[in-house]
């Protein structure tokens, strides 16, 4: 017979993993409410995971 092995745990996956995949949880940020760029309101939205930031105009 041979040896009895014990099953091993798999580690959670990280927060990051997610948003390295492009899983982002895009929320708008707060610090900063508003910003104009060539008269054109700019919303910065600031992902709740990884703080990646990115800009939108509209």
């Amino acid at each position: 017979m041979g040896d009895i092995l014990p099953f091993q745990r798999r580690a959670a996956p990280r927060r990051s993993q997610l948003c390295a995949n492009g899983h982002h949880r895009w929320a708008i940020w707060q610090q900063k409410p508003f910003d104009t760029r060539q008269g054109k309101l700019v919303t910065v939205y600031r992902c709740a995971r990884c703080g990646a930031e990115k800009v939108e105009a509209k």
